[in-house]
């Protein structure tokens, strides 16, 4: 009998929806591949990254597999910031691409654990050592309180949306508690951009 593979969007839709109306939401603590970087998000080194992801990611997957593990995998999340961290995002479009400061996460079932990670790694850098994976993390965050809102449409009019998030902050007396955080829920390769849609989550306290 094949075990039924782990879909989180589908068992965790707490974390993977949001209505286009801003709302608090309390989220738990998470398993995830991050790496970070500093650029444009057109850069090279951004591309990069996200083939390092990806490329864990999948390896860690068939590893999950072979023991009736199989998950699907996740959606791509990515953390904005520039210098001076979170209390400076009010500056954050002013400030030139090539200086934005990015992290870019994907959710792990709870089975992969730190072990399950290095293993992975391991493993991909095995069978192909032309893209090295050694600045791909293991990381355990805690997310806690956020405040988020679906956003539909292109990444470069998310203003509004962001808004909604800031007003409801400011009505509840919340102060932001992490980085900016998309969730990419379309492929864009697929998707015509005026249908995207983006979770973005704020962490308060």
């Amino acid at each position: 009998m094949v075990a039924e593979k782990l879909d989180l969007t589908k068992s965790d839709k707490v974390y993977y929806t949001a209505k286009k109306k801003a709302e608090v939401v309390d989220l738990g603590t998470y398993p995830y591949l991050t790496i970070s970087g500093q650029s444009a998000p057109d850069a090279e080194r951004f591309l990069s990254a996200i083939e390092k992801l990806y490329k864990v990611a999948y390896t860690i997957k068939f590893m999950q597999k072979a023991e009736d593990l199989d998950f699907k995998i996740p959606k791509m999340e990515g953390q904005w910031w520039i210098a001076g961290g979170y209390e400076q995002q009010h500056l954050f479009e002013s400030t030139p691409q090539d200086q934005w400061h990015w992290r870019l996460l994907m959710r792990m079932p709870i089975s992969v654990s730190e072990g399950v990670f290095e293993a992975g790694i391991a493993a991909a850098l095995s069978r192909d050592k032309s893209l090295d994976v050694t600045s791909v993390q293991y990381e355990v965050i805690n997310l806690g309180e956020c405040v988020q809102c679906l956003h539909v449409g292109s990444y470069q009019e998310e203003k509004p949306t962001i808004d909604k998030i800031l007003s409801l902050m400011q009505e509840q007396c919340l102060k932001p508690n992490g980085y900016h955080t998309e969730i990419y829920l379309s492929d864009p390769r697929r998707t015509a951009e005026e249908k995207l849609r983006t979770i973005i989550r704020h962490p308060v306290c």
